[in-house]
């Protein structure tokens, strides 16, 4: 079979697909569903962070004007499984034995309206004995800390390859450890310099303009889901064991989806909704507020604390990382972030021994989940960090100790582990030389660079995709990625039109609905064309083959000497229309050729991960800072961001993916930060959370898409949308101790914090 290589330029700034519906208004998200009878769901939640639920007792809320059905503990002999996760079935659908965050879920109501279902849940009487709460990872890693889990949750740990493990619950109030290591650790004995260092990671809220919502319609019999959910099929999966069901007696439908940045994944709103459809007979909507959003799925907490050896000339010999995330409440994806922060904290750099021990704590607070780079905009914050203040400490210029030590083009990562498939130095290059990195500025003004590293493309991730031609030669895609903003639809359809040579509005995806969907395990971790794209460009070509093996039976002539072209036959200077042909053969009702195409990275034990990574997406960055030294007010006037996309599929959707990332890392850098007073969330809505305002955006802000063409998906493309984010902390903090020589090690870098640390300087 011919694999068509070659990317066509055919309007490399047209329209986003989805660009009409989204600007008109006419694109339906999951909140626009409305289905006939539908009730409308709300959610009791704790007011306390810690407590053991005496007494629950619903009988007024029954009663109460227009309720169907309401939702306890009584109620979860209804289902084969009361908890749910992701390697850790430890979240009930609603509280059980215990409150363990402020938020956490106590009952929810069905009722015609939201409105009388908000009056019905204050008729709910509950007892609580309230328990000692542990706010933070000091607290809950005490000798003296209550255990939020005196049972231990069913759990799993994952096959992992060579040098990788995962152990649960290996002491109190830890749900998970994963641990990497490589090398001798002897070696550090044989370092010039051992450097400890200490960093501290803000908790952060993905505030995805779109809020979780669901609407389910089940019966015990069956069911059908519409979810903001960005992985449908694992989604009904868990609901099947949930419910006791079997899989193809359940139905998830995908729509666009308003931003998730990795928190809708796995179950969130869907257990309650069809809990309580099944108990009211009604189709049920439970849509969460804004501020609920807060008190549902968080970015981890963490902290890290990095032992790097190095020899007198900046050579990398040696990094040992302990790392602490605060997992919250509940587990949700915390092993894999682990897994992703743990894996990721050497950064794109060479060493001859790397240990790593990745900690999941368990605190009183709204529980953590994935966030846009998993695990990366940890690792990547202490990694950069004390890269920069390990070449200052040797007077050695920090970009060149970069230089020194990256792994080439090509160059495995670890043992076992695929090569890069980058060249970081040139981007590294690019990015210095657009800030200006080597020139003299004015006092105060300082600049700084930084690597955002990260495995891409999900290990282990198995992608199907189906590509139908019609008797026109009109093309239908049946994939599951779903579009969350990021442009999946534009680019699938791009792959697919090049491919047959169509113009791409003779190319449509299909609604995704996982009856008829083929299978794909998720859209996270930049997988869409660089896993995804795979099994879409391998589909186009097996269908373009079939029709091209078809027209040459019916011409009488080889294969080779035709060619599909704007839906005809090209044999040389002779055109002959598909429909023609598929008619005169099939008869008039027409045909349609269908194929389907697989992807997924082939098992490996000696990768550490079971599987060697896809791809590898970086973010290269730098920072031009202005710190005014009389209020710790840090001024960005000038940022760089450069991801590299392999090819990219439609340039100006990778452009504003990675101006994208670039604000949230700006926000990263600077503002965000869920505030706790013990364990009460305080600033827990759109309005007191700060994030970047359109009056943060640097004066000069340039973000450059790189195409070196190593990437493993179609035409040579990677994923790219996380990387452009991971740089950016780490540069500002290193620009900050570039202009006014203090070094901040924790997030958010506040006016607070450098004017503390300027005192302390001049004390």
């Amino acid at each position: 079979m011919t694999i068509n290589t070659t990317l066509r330029t055919i309007g490399d700034h047209a329209p986003r697909v989805d660009a009409k519906e989204k600007t008109s208004g006419t694109a339906i998200y999951t909140v626009d569903i409305v289905l006939p009878r539908m009730l409308h769901a709300k959610i009791l939640r704790s007011a306390v962070g810690h407590a053991r639920l005496v007494n629950i007792n619903v009988d007024k809320a029954i009663s109460a004007p227009g309720v169907h059905a309401v939702l306890s503990r009584e109620n979860l002999d209804q289902v084969a499984s009361s908890h749910y996760g992701y390697f850790i079935k430890d979240q009930p659908i609603v509280a059980t034995d215990k409150l363990r965050y402020e938020g956490d879920t106590i009952a929810a109501v069905a009722a015609e309206t939201e409105a009388e279902a908000d009056a019905a849940l204050a008729l709910i009487e509950v007892e609580l004995e309230e328990l000692t709460s542990v706010p933070d990872i000091d607290a809950a890693l005490a000798d003296n800390a209550p255990e939020l889990f005196e049972e231990a949750p069913i759990g799993v740990v994952p096959k992992y390859g060579t040098g990788a493990s995962g152990i649960l619950r290996p002491q109190k109030n830890i749900c998970y450890l994963f641990r990497y290591e490589t090398g001798d650790k002897n070696i550090f004995n044989k370092c010039d310099h051992v450097y400890e260092d200490k960093f501290h990671f803000s908790r952060m809220h993905h505030l995805h303009l779109e809020p979780f919502v669901t609407v389910a319609d089940a019966t015990k019999e069956r069911m059908e889901i519409w979810s903001s959910c960005q992985n449908p099929f694992p989604l009904r999966k868990e609901l099947g064991r949930i419910f006791g069901l079997p899989e193809n007696l359940i139905s998830v439908n995908g729509s666009y989806i308003g931003g998730g940045f990795g928190s809708k994944n796995n179950c969130k709103t869907e257990p309650i909704a069809a809990l309580l459809s099944r108990m009211s007979g009604r189709p049920v909507r439970l849509c969460l507020s804004m501020e609920e959003g807060f008190l549902t799925n968080t970015q981890h907490s963490a902290i890290l604390k990095l032992k790097t050896g190095v020899m007198k000339d900046g050579t990398f010999v040696a990094r040992k990382s302990e790392i602490f995330l605060d997992s919250g409440a509940y587990s949700d994806a915390s092993p894999l972030v682990a897994e992703k922060a743990g894996y990721r904290i050497p950064g794109p750099y060479r060493w001859r021994h790397i240990e790593t021990d990745c900690f999941c704590v368990m605190t009183n607070t709204s529980p953590a989940g994935p966030f846009r780079g998993f695990g990366g905009p940890q690792s990547t914050w202490a990694s950069e960090s004390q890269v920069d203040m390990i070449g200052r400490r040797l007077g050695i210029n920090p970009l060149e100790l970069r230089r020194k030590n990256l792994l080439k083009l090509g160059e495995p990562f670890v043992p076992g582990e695929s090569g890069m498939d980058s060249d970081l130095a040139e981007g590294l290059d690019l990015v210095a030389r657009e800030i200006g990195f080597s020139k003299k500025r004015p006092t105060n003004h300082g600049v700084g660079i930084s690597i955002g590293f990260k495995d891409g493309g999900g290990v282990n991730k198995p992608a199907l995709a189906r590509v139908k031609v019609a008797t026109s030669g009109d093309a239908i895609l049946q994939c599951g990625t779903i579009e969350i903003g990021q442009g999946a639809n534009t680019a699938m359809i791009r792959v697919v039109s090049e491919i047959l040579k169509l113009d791409p509005s003779r190319v449509t995806i299909a609604p995704i609905n996982t009856d008829h969907t083929p299978y794909d395990q998720g859209t996270n971790a930049s997988s869409g064309v660089a896993v995804m794209g795979q099994a879409v460009a391998l589909a186009a070509n097996k269908v373009r083959n079939a029709i091209l093996e078809f027209a040459a039976r019916q011409i009488g002539c080889q294969l080779n000497e035709l060619d599909l072209e704007d839906g005809s036959i090209r044999k040389g200077n002779e055109a002959h229309p598909l429909n023609l042909m598929v008619m005169g053969y099939y008869g008039g009702t027409g045909f349609e050729f269908s194929e389907d195409g697989f992807f997924k990275s082939p098992n490996d034990h000696e990768a550490p991960l079971e599987s060697p990574c896809v791809f590898w997406e970086i973010g290269w960055g730098a920072a031009e800072v202005d710190v005014d030294p009389e209020t710790g007010k840090v001024t960005i006037l000038k940022l760089v961001v450069s991801g590299d996309a392999g090819k990219a599929i439609h340039p100006l959707v990778c452009q504003g993916q990675d101006e994208g990332a670039a604000m949230m890392g700006v926000g990263q850098a600077l503002f965000e930060n869920m505030r706790y007073d013990g364990v009460g969330l305080v600033n827990g809505d759109p309005l007191s959370y700060r994030v970047p305002l359109a009056s943060d955006m640097p004066r000069d802000f340039l973000s450059i898409t790189q195409e070196q063409g190593h990437g493993p998906g179609p035409f040579g493309s990677k994923g790219m949308g996380e990387g452009g984010m991971l740089p950016v902390a780490s540069a500002v903090a290193n620009a900050i101790e570039d202009a006014v020589g203090v070094r901040i090690t924790e997030l958010p870098l506040s006016p607070q914090k450098v004017f503390s640390a300027l005192k302390d300087k001049a004390g």
